[in-house]
């Protein structure tokens, strides 16, 4: 098991940190989840992965939420990779990386890390729904409503009001 978690360590990161929105905490959320995996094991029946995220996201619902850590997100130089020869191009890669961080933070918790789930790591609805124990209705409607609320916070003109009865 410890093989298989430490291949599975960089997408559990990538998952705290969409949930947490800062390293720091994302980091504390990975010791923990893979600290109650090693303690606690996985139940016969259960893939690995999808428990694994269960467990990050259950860990993230008890503590950090409770605290409200997610209240701010700052980058720092250091956690950014290399800069880019093109200069501009980092720049605007960088100013448009916090808009969607930003919107991110703006979503309900539920759709936020669904989407992550979906975007970020990859996975199927199929495997969210499992991960999370909700329906796989419930995974697509949540992701749709997920979707129109990011585009409507990066591009508030490109979204159309609903028409008004009568109309």
């Amino acid at each position: 098991m410890r093989d298989e978690l430490t291949l599975l360590a960089p997408a559990l990161r990538r998952f705290a940190y969409s949930l947490t929105g800062t390293a720091h905490d994302a980091d504390d959320l990975l010791q923990n989840t893979l600290e109650r995996l090693l303690n606690r094991g996985v139940p016969e029946d259960v893939e690995l992965a999808k428990w694994a995220f269960r467990v990050c996201r259950n860990i993230w619902i008890d503590e950090y939420r409770a605290r409200k850590v997610r209240q701010r997100n700052v980058y720092s130089l250091e956690e950014t990779e290399e800069p880019a020869i093109d200069g501009s191009q980092a720049i605007y890669d960088e100013i448009t990386l916090r808009q969607v961080d930003a919107a991110m933070d703006k979503l309900p918790d539920d759709q936020r890390s669904i989407m992550a789930l979906v975007a970020l790591q990859g996975m199927s609805y199929k495997e969210v729904a499992e991960t999370l124990g909700i329906p796989a209705g419930t995974v697509m409607s949540r992701l749709a409503r997920a979707r129109v609320a990011l585009a409507g916070f990066l591009n508030p003109s490109s979204v159309t009001a609903p028409a008004k009865p009568g109309a």
